[in-house]
């Protein structure tokens, strides 16, 4: 079991995050400007940004672990590094799940979400261009928690909820005790 994150408020401050490795999902919805936009991916292509939800699985391996990934993602901005990039700039982020483990889930998630009834893959390849997944990006017409209850070791937290990384500690224990 692992912990989830939140953020404090608009600026991007995070809570305070493992610095450990781990495999994370984003939920991410898109702002009313940007329904109905196509926007390029990089080299990968056209990425139709619809309305409902976007849930985007990744991990974090290098130094700072979690806690340096999310904060990147949660920044939004500076040059697209990953295909991510290109979307956050349309999106905002609702919830972060989260796995802390050496062990990395991001392409059995992957694999899980891509056979879930009510997900589909918007872009093939996103965010899986040096793996055999068929996407790290899903997307589906409404909320997906019921689904991501189904990501092996992860919990979930909303980035609105007060209290945030310390509630999940309250409810599930740190980390070392999951």
């Amino acid at each position: 079991m692992s912990p989830s994150a939140t953020r404090s408020d608009l600026d991007g401050e995070l809570n305070p995050l493992p610095r450990a490795p781990g495999t994370y999902a984003l939920v991410l919805e898109p702002g009313p400007q940007s329904v109905g936009q196509h926007i390029r991916v990089g080299a990968l292509g056209k990425l139709p940004i619809e309305g409902g939800t976007y849930v985007y699985v990744g991990s974090a391996r290098g130094p700072g672990g979690l806690a340096a990934r999310v904060a990147r993602h949660l920044r939004a901005t500076g040059r697209p590094h990953w295909h991510i990039d290109y979307l956050r700039r349309h999106t905002h982020l609702t919830e972060i799940w989260l796995a802390v483990e050496d062990v990395n889930h991001e392409h059995e998630w992957s694999r899980l979400l891509a056979h879930c009834p009510g997900l589909a893959i918007p872009l093939p390849r996103f965010g899986a261009s040096d793996c055999r997944c068929p996407s790290h990006l899903f997307h589906c017409a409404r909320q997906p928690g019921a689904i991501l209850q189904r990501l092996g070791g992860a919990i979930q937290v909303p980035l609105q909820t007060p209290g945030g990384l310390a509630e999940a500690h309250r409810l599930h224990g740190p980390p070392e005790n999951r």
